[in-house]
């Protein structure tokens, strides 16, 4: 039986994702993945490099995802299965491709962890993320922009004419790289190959990152093994050390509930060694993943048996359902690299994942070589070296093969637009991977009448500006648009837009000054509440305080009179901004104003978890102790919690000395 290719559905409780963010992201999100220079100096010189190689100054040109809740309903979700006579794979093309389930027929077991819901959670780099499956995370460190995004997908005929694969690809805008994930079931194979390929288009050299974040259970007794004897121990203090595999500090930390907090163990694995990782049960039975050489790193990342990762397990899923462990597969040693891909040039490799059956006794044995060496030849007895090579040889050809059919007559799913809009103003050849124009939408259309036209068109003065653009050519665009003399109300407004875009481009660019004499120069056309909040940004960023808080309260203010807060976006852009100017005016011991503030928004917006933690720092800053702790007494849930935020635990620690109580710890680090 070669691999057939069927539509279908998965219906699960989801909690929907709500709206985008409109505010720009003008700094990046807290990444926990950072180092102090000096801890980055005593790094292998390769390593020192790739760290501090091609950081993001943001997460622009994409939004921020914060808009979900923790209401779940019943929701069916688009799935795309491919089979053989041993597996079935089950992916969702609208969720970044994530591969949700594979399925080993004859022993009827689930090789990954399949999560019972979907849930969003701040993980992501642009914030909604959920756990479960295979992620292919590409763009910078951390977990991909794609994660709750739809992606392209089609037929494509499987390598040596057994059946058809499903091709997964879009344009990652980040780093602005298209990319493709291949998945194909060989006749009789008991393993899922992934042909993947990420190509740069461009006349300069780009960073690019690469993880595949494979969930699979967290049994009691199942051990990770990898080919290595150190590994990069990474934690929420932020430092990153190497230390020995399997035991440190006398703890055995490939058995995932070893470890008592969240933990990162990087592999130091031999550049001549197979590249492979496994997690196997006390039977000795579970998951391998395995690629070809140039996926080279491989990694283990641990919840721990504390409570703060008990709590994040129950937050991602629901309580009584069994917990997760990562293992992972990237293209550097660790999450904190960057690699150069020179202009025209790509990546590509691919990787098999399928069960493994092993003595459990020799690999639950005190002897780590003799473990991991029976894992591999275990490993090489049911998928050969030489046969993930070959595979990867008669794939490579296909990679540039048409899907069949189109956006509309043929395709399984469609992605975004983003990509059809780079290769119309580029004119960019990327055989295997079409971006035509039917897949445009709203978000390019303005976009690409100022490629055309060179006039950027302006939106409704009730809703928020759309996306920004800031690669070097959408912003020479910007800066050569036509800007005719403001003589009426709608010159003005399109000048004050234009503006705002063009200084959003600029910032990220690095030419700050040039940004705030844009968004300056849009306030000449009168009040304008997004290049209002943009310059509190730059204030806040130049240590002015007291200036940002102004121009929050007039940015508020602005918000308040334009916006259609019955309209999603509109609702979104007044939340957003109010909280950011919290956050300010409390720095600013303005407790009255942010108080204000709050009381400004709708009451949905008051009952989210987040506005009643912030109402528990004001009623704190006001002195009101009390009030500040019957907020929590009474109990809340701050939806988008980021991951190793410790707002939640410092606020309470600031209200009494008692024990936090378990449904606030989300603690991270001792």
């Amino acid at each position: 039986m070669a691999t057939t290719v069927r539509r279908s559905t998965r219906t699960l409780p989801a909690a929907p994702l709500g709206p985008e963010n409109p505010l720009p992201a003008l700094l990046p999100l807290d990444e926990a993945h950072t180092l102090t220079e000096a801890d980055r100096a005593a790094l292998p010189p390769e390593m020192a490099r790739q760290v501090g190689y091609g950081p993001l100054r943001s997460v622009l040109p994409t939004r921020v995802l914060d808009g979900y809740g923790r209401q779940r309903t019943p929701t069916r979700l688009d799935t795309l299965v491919l089979e053989n006579d041993r597996l079935r794979a089950t992916v969702h093309p609208g969720l970044g491709g994530r591969l949700a389930s594979l399925f080993h027929k004859p022993t009827a077991r689930e090789l990954l962890y399949v999560n019972p819901v979907l849930q969003p959670a701040d993980f992501a780099l642009n914030g909604a993320w959920f756990s479960g499956g295979v992620e292919w995370n590409i763009g910078a460190t951390g977990h991909t922009t794609l994660s709750c995004a739809p992606l392209h997908a089609a037929r494509v005929p499987a390598p040596g004419g057994d059946g058809a694969m499903v091709r997964l690809w879009e344009w990652e805008r980040l780093r602005d790289t298209p990319f493709q994930v291949d998945l194909w079931l060989p006749e009789d194979s008991d393993f899922l190959y992934v042909g993947v390929r990420v190509r740069n288009p461009h006349h300069r050299t780009v960073p690019v990152y690469w993880w595949s974040n494979i969930a699979v259970p967290e049994e009691p007794g199942a051990r990770v093994l990898a080919p290595a004897e150190e590994t990069w121990y990474f934690a929420y203090e932020r430092r990153l050390r190497r230390i020995p595999v399997p035991e440190w500090e006398g703890t055995d930390l490939t058995y995932p509930l070893h470890s008592r907090f969240p933990a990162d163990y990087f592999y130091e694995v031999p550049e001549s060694s197979r590249k492979w990782i496994a997690s196997l049960d006390e039977k000795g039975r579970g998951l391998v993943q395995t690629s070809t050489d140039l996926l080279r790193g491989r990694k283990l990342f641990v919840w721990g048996a504390g409570p703060g990762g008990r709590r994040w397990q129950q937050w991602l899923t629901e309580p009584g359902t069994p917990g997760y462990v990562e293992i992972q597969a990237g293209l550097a040693r660790t999450q904190l690299e960057h690699l150069p891909l020179e202009a025209g040039g790509e990546f590509s490799w691919l990787e098999a994942y399928g069960p493994l059956s092993a003595d459990a006794e020799t690999v639950h044995g005190a002897d780590w070589s003799a473990a991991r060496v029976h894992t591999e030849r275990r490993l090489e007895e049911a998928l050969p070296r030489g046969a993930v090579e070959a595979a990867y040889a008669a794939w490579r050809p296909q990679a540039d093969v048409e899907p069949e059919g189109g956006p509309r007559d043929g395709w399984l799913a469609c992605g975004s637009g983003w990509g059809a809009l780079e290769v119309e103003r580029a004119g960019f050849t990327l055989p295997g991977t079409p971006f035509p124009p039917g897949t445009l939408g709203a978000q390019q259309r303005p976009w690409r009448e100022l490629l055309h036209t060179g006039t950027l068109p302006c939106g409704p003065d009730h809703a928020p500006p759309g996306p920004t653009l800031v690669a070097a050519e959408w912003r020479e665009l910007l800066e050569s648009a036509d800007a005719e003399p403001a003589v009426d109300a709608a010159g003005k407004a399109a000048r004050r837009e234009l503006d705002h875009h063009l200084g959003v481009a600029q910032w990220h660019a690095g030419d700050r000054s040039q940004a705030v004499r844009s968004w300056e120069r849009s306030l000449e056309q009168g009040a304008y509440w997004p290049a209002l909040r943009s310059l509190a940004v730059a204030d806040q960023q130049d240590g002015n305080g007291a200036r940002a808080a102004e121009r929050y309260m007039a940015a508020v203010r602005d918000a308040g009179e334009r916006l259609d807060a019955d309209d999603p976006l509109g609702a979104a852009a007044l939340a957003a901004l109010a909280r950011e100017a919290v956050e300010v005016l409390l720095a600013e011991d303005r407790a009255g104003d942010a108080e204000s503030v709050l009381d400004g928004l709708c009451d949905d917006q008051r009952a989210r978890g987040r506005c009643q933690l912030l109402r528990a720092r004001v009623l704190l800053a006001k002195g009101d102790v009390k009030g500040a702790r019957a907020l929590f007494d009474a109990g809340f849930e701050v939806e988008d919690l980021r991951e190793g935020e410790e707002v939640l635990s410092d606020t309470w620690a600031a209200l009494t000395a008692d024990p936090l109580p378990a449904r606030y710890d989300f603690r991270m680090r001792p």
